[in-house]
């Protein structure tokens, strides 16, 4: 490729993680000319191999991952079983299929470590339409029995507007569902947002698991501060629910690619119980991803 971007470097956060500390949001690219994009991508492409992640995470302190399939690989999560080889359980992956996908493919994947599949409603930036290769939550009720006969969840990048309309789904598909980015809320509407409400209410009732990535959903680069109000009703509706993800390699942010230690003290600061802290990193990763 003529051009690629390499993801900044990342501190140790300025305390000793628990035991079986996990990344549960992450994305691999590359090697490039092993595994080639198949979709059209809307950022510069990073320099984000697996290689670059693995020493990521033991730089600071981390021992397992999960990586997630971004549209650009389509339905072809090489780049990840590729990650996933050889690495026992301190790497789980997330792919991306749609109802055509056969019994066996999903088997074989399942063997090699994957534990679930990404549905995509996010629209380019700017455009109209989805991120080329994503899939979309229009397969998720025609995969859910599948998904459920071999203990996988579902995993959503999508608006808080769409997640709050697709609840029903959601709920009817009778597996986890994990919906990436804190639900996709919108900090400016603040913690009183019906939509914001809503997806609070789903997450009481045990089913729904948010993730814990900052990143996208703030403008208050680089300590986040007007997320911290969001992030304390999350925590106080259902910690047994929440999963930490760093979003690395920080696909379109630049400059405000936030440092993976800095966003693990905020989470010291945000969670002073040490118990509850435990459950976010290493207990409900565990009990999602297999680990």
């Amino acid at each position: 490729m003529s051009e690629t971007t390499t993801p900044r470097s990342h501190r140790p956060p300025a305390w000793a993680l628990p035991d079986g500390a996990c990344d549960c949001h992450a994305h691999v690219f590359g090697p490039y000319e092993a595994f080639p994009p198949l979709h059209a991508m809307h950022y510069v492409p990073p320099l984000a191999p697996a290689a670059v992640y693995r020493g990521l995470l033991g730089s600071v302190g981390l021992q397992h991952g999960v990586l997630v399939q971004p549209g650009a690989y389509g339905d072809d999560p090489s780049a990840i079983l590729a990650a996933l080889g050889g690495q026992g359980v301190r790497l789980r992956g997330i792919a991306a299929a749609d109802a055509g996908v056969s019994d066996a493919q999903l088997d074989a994947w399942h063997a090699a470590g994957i534990r679930g599949l990404r549905f995509n409603d996010m629209t380019v930036p700017g455009g109209t339409g989805r991120f080329p290769g994503a899939v979309g939550t229009d397969q998720l009720a025609a995969l859910a029995p599948r998904l459920r006969e071999r203990g996988w969840h579902a995993e959503i990048w999508a608006s808080i507007e769409q997640h709050v309309a697709l609840l029903p789904r959601y709920r009817e598909a009778g597996l986890p569902v994990a919906l990436d980015h804190m639900a996709g809320l919108v900090v400016t509407r603040g913690v009183g947002d019906p939509a914001f409400q809503a997806i609070l209410g789903a997450l009481s009732e045990g089913w729904l698991w948010i993730k814990l990535v900052l990143c996208r959903c703030s403008q208050a680069f680089p300590d986040y501060a007007d997320l911290r109000p969001f992030h304390d009703a999350l925590v106080k509706a259902n910690p047994d629910r929440l999963l930490w993800g760093s979003d690395w390699p920080h696909l379109r942010l630049g400059d405000r690619a936030p440092d993976i230690g800095q966003l693990l003290d905020l989470l010291r600061d945000w969670v002073p119980d040490e118990a509850v802290r435990r459950a976010i990193l290493v207990d409900n990763p565990r009990n999602l991803y297999d680990l």
